[in-house]
């Protein structure tokens, strides 16, 4: 028998149905799916979210397994299954101690999924069984039910301290040669995921630039990067910011924003510059919608582009309302929320602004594009995976997200898409080149600063 049981809930599944592999050990460990888990993984399988992928690539799992004993022993029935070197024990009881109530369906599922866990230590005599969940609740009912409990041990990974921008004093005599010269010159403790410099000399001069991946100094010319620019940015994260992005050093932009700092206008006020160019044909808008996964909702199958723009991409809606505003500036007109109205529809077609849900991404590939990933904390390593590995060699791509505002009940801010990317940030560039850095000013105004000020500080604990 092997050295652990683990008896696993749903959201472990439904996190990384991989996990599977990783806890089995190479078989050293029993994987005990009770009942329970099944039916929840049957519901949803059929929804198209990320959750649902992961819901029907388990369900393939089992259905590739090799059946090697159906068990019945003190009311319990177990099939015993390999998948591979991974065994798998599908755990039912005849009968439960726990009622369903169709009014709190998901308290008397977890309570069920328990009973399970609770069986299993009968079951199993001699070995060590833990119930696995990533709901605190349910691993409460565990501990009442006298069983041992764990979260998933890559939920407390590290999150390394980030140093995107740096200071140094620099006499102002060598500002006017700085440009295009090796950072190692004028500092010989640089460190790759240190992207941007404050140079700053005694005579009160300052001198700011973004370091390219080959460690060249870029100094930032408002005149000249920021010239003709409908929306320019208004403090100096937000110049490194866009200096980076409208640069062609970089293949992905890593923005860790907070609420209201202007990172979505940015990123689209320097994807439109970089169209116009000619540099990218198209404007690609990724957000994984958590209101899709809680209702489980479609986003896919909504009747045209309008609706899903409306209903699931308000954040986009507004960017693109706001730039429209700013071209309308100068003309006065007497219906101009339609003239507001048409000038989107406009920039929608001009700058061919997609809307990608993650469902939609599959079989896909992405080329001549700006990819914006909006609200990236909300989204798991495979989703992360599923959209990057959709972007072919001429692509950029722009990566926003805050881990002080996670909505996925799945995801935290250790293990997120987000957040695995910027631990990236740490290691010395490889083919892919990455920028990263902070916005931590909020520019939208007082109530988004008061409310990050005053409800934000039990999130960065």
């Amino acid at each position: 028998m092997s050295s652990k049981i683990y008896v696993l809930d749903t959201n472990i599944i439904l996190h990384n149905f991989h996990m599977i592999n990783e806890l089995s050990d190479e078989g050293n460990n029993t994987i005990v799916i009770p009942e329970t888990v099944l039916i929840e993984l049957e519901n949803f399988k059929k929804n198209f979210s990320e959750l649902g992928f992961q819901a029907r690539m388990f369900a393939r799992m089992l259905a590739t397994c090799k059946v090697s004993e159906v068990d019945f022993k003190n009311n319990c029935r177990i099939v015993k299954m390999k998948y591979d070197n991974t065994i798998i024990h599908l755990f039912a009881k005849t009968k439960y101690d726990s009622d369903i109530d169709s009014a709190h369906l998901d308290e008397s599922n977890d309570k069920r999924i328990v009973e399970v866990a609770s069986a299993a230590q009968d079951y199993y005599k001699g070995h060590k069984i833990t119930f696995l969940s990533l709901d605190v609740y349910a691993r409460m009912f565990g501990l009442l039910a006298n069983v041992k409990v764990e979260s998933l041990r890559e939920d407390r990974s590290d999150v390394p301290n980030f140093e995107f921008i740096k200071k140094i004093p620099l006499d102002s005599s060598y500002f006017n040669s700085l440009n295009n010269k090796h950072i190692l010159d004028y500092d010989a403790n640089y460190t790759y995921g240190t992207y941007s410099y404050e140079f700053t000399s005694d005579d009160g001069n300052s001198l700011y630039a973004i370091i390219s991946p080959g460690g060249l100094i870029n100094v930032i010319n408002e005149n000249e990067d920021f010239k003709g620019l409908e929306v320019k940015p208004i403090n100096l994260k937000q110049k490194f910011f866009m200096k980076a992005v409208l640069s062609d050093h970089y293949d992905i932009h890593i923005i860790d924003a907070r609420a209201g700092s202007g990172k979505t206008l940015m990123a689209f006020t320097a994807a439109m510059r970089l169209i116009d160019k000619g540099v990218y044909e198209k404007i690609v808008y990724v957000r994984n919608s958590i209101e899709s996964v809680d209702k489980g909702a479609d986003v896919g199958y909504l009747s045209g582009n309008d609706e899903k723009f409306r209903i699931y991409n308000m954040a986009l809606y507004d960017t693109l309302e706001f730039i429209a505003k700013k071209k309308l500036r100068k003309k006065e007109n007497s219906e101009l929320q339609m003239a507001i109205e048409s000038k989107i529809e406009e920039l929608i077609g001009k700058y061919h602004i997609e809307k990608l849900w993650p469902g939609e991404a599959r079989g896909r590939t992405l080329s001549n594009a700006i990819v914006i990933l909006d609200e990236w904390q909300n989204s798991s390593n495979n989703t992360t995976q599923l959209i990057l590995s959709r972007l072919d060699n001429q692509c950029k791509a722009i990566v926003i997200g805050s881990n002080r505002q996670i909505d996925n009940m799945y995801l935290n801010r250790y293990n997120n898409g987000l957040t695995s990317l910027l631990k990236e940030t740490k290691k010395e560039p490889s083919e892919i080149n990455l920028f990263a850095i902070e916005l931590d000013k909020s520019v939208r105004g007082k109530f988004s600063h008061f409310a990050d000020e005053v409800f934000g500080k039990s999130e960065k604990k």
